[in-house]
This record gives C-alpha cells, structure tokens and sequence, in this order.
C-alpha cells in the first residue's frame, strides 16, 4: 500500500479488468452511455474488487456502462501522459497528491459541479480542490501515526501518548524510556525528506512558498525542524551506524520489543501480526501545530469527455458509496475518504490497534506534500543527505539547512 500510495511520477502493457479502452469520450450503443476509466488502484491483486463496484455501479445505473483499464502505478503515468497528447485520455482516471497539480494546471481536468461535500473528509477532498473549484475525488489515502509499546511505557511508569501530546512530551518519555544497555531505544522517526517536510509544517513552517516557486525552511521552522529529527539519533533513537536506515530495521525492532515509539505509516498495521506485548497508535505529536503525513488516490474526469455527467457519476460512485467502501474494508484494500464513521464502523473495532479513531483525527490536520517538480527525486535525495550529515555530527544545522535551500532553489522547475 505505501508504494502505491507515495506521491511520485512514474509506455507499458495494460492488463485489463473487464473490457478495456481508452478514449477521449465514451460513446452510445442502444440509449447506453459508454464511459472509459483507466486507474492504477486496483492493481496488483484488487482487481476483481474493481469489478465488484463497477458492476454495482452499472446495476444502479444501468443506462451507463464502464469500461475499465488498469496499469501498473510505475507505468501509469507515464501511459495517461501519452494518452493525453494524443487525446486518447478515459473520461474518468486515477489522479493522485503528486500528480493532480500539475495535470490540473495543465486544464486536462473538468471542475466537478455539485460535490456533496459532507460526504468527504474534509481536508483530503480539499487537496484535490484549485481555487474554490472541485477537480478531483479522493478514492483512498493511508497516512503517518505515532505507534507505541504499551509493555515497554507500562514498565517505565510513563503515560501513553495522547492526540494532544506535542514534541516535548514525546521527547520526555523518549528519554526515560530509552535504555541503552537494555537495547531499548524509546523513538524512532526516519531521517528522510518525507519526514522533513512534515515536521516543518510541524513547527510552523513550510517547505516551499506559497506559490511553490521557491524554498521557505531557510528558516526558524525549518532549523527546528532538522534539529527535532537529526537530535533523536543516538541519544532516544538508533543511528545509522547502529543499523537505522537499513531495510525493516525499525520494524524488527518494533517487533523485538526493543522500541518504545515508532512514526511509521498505518499500513503496518496488518503486517505486524500477533506481538507479545500490547501496541497502540496516536496523533502524531507536533511542536507549534499538528500536520500529519497524509498520502491520496482520487479520480478526476477529463476535461475533453463528451459525458461528463455520467463520469461524475461514476466518479462519484467508486469515491463515497457503500458499496465501494464495503469492499475496500472487507478486502483491506485501503481506506475510503469518506467521513460516515458508521459506514467505518467495521475497520475502527476491528481490533489492534483500538484507538484507530487516531487514523481518521490524522486527516484534521493534513502536511501537504510540496510539489518538487521534474526533479523531485533529486531534491529529495539530497534533503535526506544534508540531513544524514546533521544526524552525523559531521555539518551544522545552521549552515546546512541555508546550504540546501539554495541548492533546492536551483534545482525547482
């Protein structure tokens, strides 16, 4: 779920689910309207589940047929880009965070009319959202908790964090309940560029500017920041020559009951298994603000679609009913964005963790992942690396954090 979920931009071979194609418009066959959708959801097993909401969706509405095609997430992209210089573009296809700015500044995406709002949680159905207009549904979004170890908080007579906690509460049970010579470390929180942007707007601040066109961490908020996360190592969390960084690092030392807090994505949850010891999730903690890594799908319609309205309805369809969110939780396939929690009643009682009420309080406060343009995965690189370098010892945050901005300045298209 993380890979498909993490915001990046990926021509491949589609595998089909039900019929596939590809076009502009749909078209009409004997009163029916034909409408296209092309996505990157289901792939890699949710197929079938796909089916199952599309021939829900044609059951209800049976003047509208779906025609459906599904591509890898790492090919997908590629493959809509193409499709769209050539004006062969589906009426309705998968958008996510990474994406959606720039396709919707491209005018490739129709402004939806007559969104039922309340149906939405609130900030994910916002981040498809360009200057009061709606442009983008969120069909699923997976986001960044605080777990903990109640054995290990339970045996150093600390409380367990709360959704109010702020960086300094968790700083002060991550000291008491480190114990080196037991091998305990009390946090553990990557030191990467996704939880740098994060903890920016967790101190106050932001990334880029409000127009994106330039670096704002050369900052109070953005020193903050890279001092919160490069501090930890060593002294409350492991370092990277302690083995931190390396693959499934911190989830073994989850496992092994060797951590007492972990920043780590709810998609963990089903690969933790039974532990000996009892774990829970909270509200990650913030310094003057709460923001919450939140990642997103949605669907948009093209803004060249003959049936536009049949596509919203579609849209509509697969992103809030019933019908999509019980085969989303009955096959664990991602969470629905949606704010009835009585149609989420099923996942929030379904066991460890219990508090899952804190996956959904994450999404009232929202990081907004900055928009890195065509050299993203540069930028990120080297934001981990200047990082590395303070969690190190070997530069100073006061001359690095200013170092790399300039460096980022000249890398953003």
């Amino acid at each position: 779920m993380k890979k498909a979920l993490v915001a990046t931009l990926a021509v491949a071979s589609l595998a089909a689910v039900g019929l596939t194609g590809c076009s502009a418009s749909g078209g009409s066959d004997g009163g029916k309207t034909t409408i296209t959708y092309s996505n990157f959801i289901s792939n890699g097993g949710n197929e079938k589940n796909l089916t199952t909401i599309v021939d829900a969706f044609q059951k209800a509405n049976p003047d509208i047929t779906v025609k459906v095609s599904t591509t890898d997430y790492a090919n997908y992209f590629t493959k809509l880009q193409t499709d769209l210089s050539a004006g062969t573009q589906s009426d309705v296809f998968d958008v996510d965070l990474g994406s959606y700015g720039n396709l919707q500044a491209d005018g490739v995406l129709a402004p939806l009319d007559g969104v039922d709002a309340q149906a939405y949680r609130t900030s994910v159905l916002d981040t498809y959202k360009t200057d009061g207009k709606q442009y983008g549904l969120p069909t699923s979004f997976s986001n960044v908790v605080l777990f903990y170890n109640k054995a290990l908080f339970d045996k150093a007579g600390v409380s367990y964090p709360t959704d109010s906690w702020t960086w300094a509460d968790e700083e002060a049970a991550a000291k008491k309940l480190t114990d080196k010579g037991a091998g305990v470390w009390g946090d553990y929180q990557p030191i990467t560029y996704n939880e740098y942007y994060k903890t920016v707007q967790q101190a106050g601040g932001s990334f880029l500017t409000e127009d994106g066109k330039k670096t704002a961490f050369d900052s109070t908020a953005g020193t903050t920041a890279a001092d919160w996360l490069a501090g930890k190592s060593g002294v409350t969390m492991p370092s990277a020559a302690d083995g931190a960084g390396t693959p499934d690092f911190d989830a073994n030392l989850f496992k092994a009951g060797k951590l007492a807090m972990w920043h780590t994505g709810i998609w963990m949850f089903s690969t933790l298994g039974t532990l000996p010891f009892g774990w829970d999730v909270a509200v990650e903690p913030g310094d003057t603000q709460k923001a919450s890594a939140t990642f997103s799908n949605a669907v948009a319609v093209s803004n060249d679609s003959k049936h536009k309205e049949a596509a919203q309805k579609f849209a509509t369809y697969l992103s809030s009913s019933k019908t999509m969110v019980d085969v989303r939780l009955k096959a664990g396939w991602e969470l629905p964005a949606i704010s009835d929690e009585s149609l989420l009643k099923p996942y929030l009682t379904a066991g460890t963790p219990d508090n899952r009420k804190a996956v959904f309080d994450s999404l009232e406060h929202i990081a907004t992942a900055p928009n890195l343009g065509t050299n993203s995965q540069k930028i990120q690189d080297d934001v981990t690396n200047a990082l590395g370098e303070i969690a190190a010892g070997r530069a100073k945050t006061a001359d690095t954090i200013p170092a790399t901005a300039k460096q980022v300045d000249a890398l953003l298209k």
